[in-house]
């Protein structure tokens, strides 16, 4: 991503945010036979120290990424959208995009079979978890296990990353203000109200 300080994080507790948030990700590779890409849901291992993720793919997809080879890019996407300049003040005519991204990167774990059925059962036991009545693969055990047997659990110790936190901070207060209001606006064009909540949480942090 473009190198603007302004916008670079280096903050561990940010990025752990922005995955624990935004869990759908997407694992890239440079592989013998070029560039591979999927797209995955994705947990942190709370219990290890820094940044460490969890997943699974599914099969031929570890093979197509050649996995625990060589350094696997994982793209972590928070809230993004359009920023118009008829939300700026008079002559400042360039619009933008803002956005809150990380690039994760480290070489993933093959996991075990047994490894791979917690996590699995970690992910479903997570997402389940908001509905009225969740599932369990504990349901059927028997018939869970098989099935994710066409899977690979992997985890991916994040050696460095890459984040940024775009979000209008080169704007005065009240520019910023008017920015928020158009993403909140439900009837605009651009209204991305989970955009506006990230503008508003780093300004309270300032």
């Amino acid at each position: 991503m473009r190198q603007t300080p302004r916008y670079v994080t280096a903050d561990e507790q940010e990025v752990k945010r922005l995955i624990r948030e935004n869990p759908w990700a997407t694992y890239v590779s440079s592989t013998t036979n070029g560039m591979v890409a999927s797209h995955y849901p994705t947990l942190l291992d709370d219990e290890a120290e820094g940044i460490v993720i969890v997943t699974h793919f599914g099969r031929p997809d570890d093979e197509l990424h050649e996995v625990g080879e060589r350094e696997m890019l994982v793209i972590v996407q928070g809230p993004h959208g359009y920023v118009s300049p008829g939300w700026y003040g008079p002559g400042d005519i360039v619009p933008t995009w803002n956005h809150v991204t990380a690039h994760l990167y480290g070489v993933p774990e093959v996991l075990s079979e047994e490894e791979n059925f917690r996590v699995l059962t970690r992910l479903t036991d997570h997402f389940e978890g908001r509905m009225p009545h969740p599932h369990s693969l504990a349901e059927d055990p028997e018939g869970t296990r098989r099935l994710a047997l066409g899977t690979v659990g992997l985890r991916l110790r994040v050696t460095r990353f890459d984040a940024r936190l775009k979000l209008s901070q080169n704007k005065t207060p009240e520019v910023r203000d008017t920015i928020m209001d158009g993403l909140r606006d439900a009837g605009g064009p651009y209204a991305q109200p989970a955009l506006a909540d990230e503008m508003e949480r780093i300004e309270r942090a300032e």
